[in-house]
């Protein structure tokens, strides 16, 4: 008796072991509903999204090329997500139209004056080291936050999205644009 639940434990052990595992490439931007947590087509839509919205403020749409420094995303959500790749996708959104340009934000602050720092040493050409003290000043500031209210009644689960973003004007405090994008993701078993 022993030996046959030894030799069934062993086989089932072994089959599952063998189990066919299948990967495959798939549309990146194709919908995407395995869970309702965050995923990549809200990061896709909201980035899109607001930064359709922000190319037509009048700060932006009727300036020549402005300078925007973009802060980190705020996470208020109950879930992790990673709020530098809904930054990088604003901003690359964002470059994409072409009617903006960048500043060094405060994430890329210390690596930009280390690089500042390292290019003066004697290793450089004079004539080809990038000078101290000529870094521009953006003109705006784009920052935001993600928040999420989730409500779960038996076997239904809602959850709501809301990015809001704003952009600043550093000159003079000037809310010059705010937008929102809201997302309802509901789930329910059986």
């Amino acid at each position: 008796m022993k030996a046959r639940l030894v030799v069934a434990f062993a086989a089932a052990a072994l089959a599952a072991g063998c189990a066919k595992e299948t990967t495959r490439y798939g549309d990146a931007r194709s919908v995407e509903t395995i869970t309702n947590q965050f995923g990549s087509t809200d990061l896709q839509m909201m980035a899109e999204t607001m930064a359709r919205s922000m190319l037509q403020a009048p700060a932006i749409a009727s300036a020549n090329l402005p300078i925007v420094t973009v802060q980190e995303v705020r996470n208020k959500t109950s879930e992790y997500i990673d709020t530098r790749a809904i930054t990088d996708s604003i901003r690359s959104e964002l470059q994409k139209g072409g009617r903006v340009r960048f500043a060094v934000d405060q994430a890329g602050m210390n690596p930009q004056v280390e690089e500042l720092k390292r290019q003066q040493s004697e290793l450089y050409a004079k004539d080809q080291r990038a000078e101290m003290g000529q870094m521009v000043g953006a003109q705006y500031r784009l920052e935001g936050n993600i928040i999420s209210i989730v409500k779960q009644v038996r076997d239904t689960k809602d959850v709501y999205y809301k990015l809001n973003l704003q952009l600043w004007n550093i000159r003079n405090g000037l809310l010059e644009w705010s937008d929102e994008k809201e997302i309802r993701k509901t789930t329910t078993k059986g």
